[in-house]
């Protein structure tokens, strides 16, 4: 299938993209990468009067090490971030999980910003954001506001964003002192959508695992002074917290499996005194 036509906009600063979307509201979509959106418009999933091309906008093409963690604009791209030679020490989980996202080619134009803005719950960023309790900033014409990504991403391709907002920056926290994290998925082939994905952060105590791929939406949990002899019995109930459902991908049964099984590959890993990239 094609998409319905549309109007193509190409929007020359985030202030024009912004005064679009004030202008055209539910009518428009942004275009960044493209590599979500187009195959949404295809199959006619959406269907927009006018597409906002933001991807020549040289005020959101940066990303940039700020007040305790990393700004990613909405029109830097995934591979922006992933040949960054300080990447690993900056944002480590990033540094792992960037390599699952699909292949080299869509990394090379898609967006962050945008891989966050479609909220696929499969998707690998979102599911890093949730983990480190990363920000969304949203901007319109008027305003700014920024939202944990917790708040932002609310079900299955939804999120808090308004018709005349912009996701104009993704904030990714440094890794402290001490932290340690690990990232796992099962997926058919590599690059294929995950059934599964789990991101895990230990800082002293206290130990948070991120699960996507399950539930409508990445969902984290944290324990205080949780050893490896509690693992299991936590980690039954938060794979069936997660209400799992059946698909043509994988039963909730075994995705359930994978939660449990990732989840203690990585919670070891980040307890463990050298964790492996």
């Amino acid at each position: 299938m094609k998409p319905y036509a549309f109007d193509y906009l190409a929007a020359s600063s985030a202030q024009e993209a912004v005064a679009l979307l004030a202008e055209l509201g539910n009518d428009a979509r942004i275009l960044a990468g493209g590599q979500s959106l187009m195959a949404v418009l295809n199959m006619r999933l959406a269907q927009p009067s006018a597409l906002i091309d933001i991807s020549r906008t040289a005020d959101l093409d940066y990303v940039r090490i700020e007040k305790g963690h990393m700004a990613v604009g909405a029109a830097a791209t995934q591979a922006s971030v992933e040949w960054r030679a300080d990447l690993a020490d900056e944002v480590p989980l990033l540094a792992q999980a960037i390599p699952y996202i699909s292949h080299f080619q869509i990394r090379n134009r898609g967006t962050v910003c945008g891989s966050v803005a479609h909220a696929d719950p499969s998707a690998e960023l979102p599911l890093v954001l949730v983990a480190l309790g990363g920000e969304v900033v949203l901007r319109n014409k008027k305003s700014r506001r920024s939202l944990k990504a917790q708040e932002f991403f609310q079900g299955m391709l939804t999120t808090a964003r308004q018709p005349d907002e912009l996701v104009e920056e993704v904030r990714f926290p440094l890794a402290k002192p001490g932290q340690k994290v690990a990232f796992l998925e099962f997926a058919a082939r590599h690059g294929d959508f995950a059934m599964a994905s789990v991101a895990a952060v230990a800082e002293g105590r206290r130990l948070r695992l991120a699960v996507g791929g399950v539930a409508d939406r990445p969902v984290a949990r944290e324990w205080e002074g949780l050893d490896e002899s509690g693992f299991d019995d936590a980690l039954n109930e938060f794979a069936w917290d997660l209400q799992a459902q059946d698909d043509h991908h994988a039963s909730a049964q075994f995705r359930r499996h994978l939660v449990r099984r990732l989840g203690k590959k990585t919670m070891k890993a980040v307890q463990a005194k050298e964790v492996q990239a």
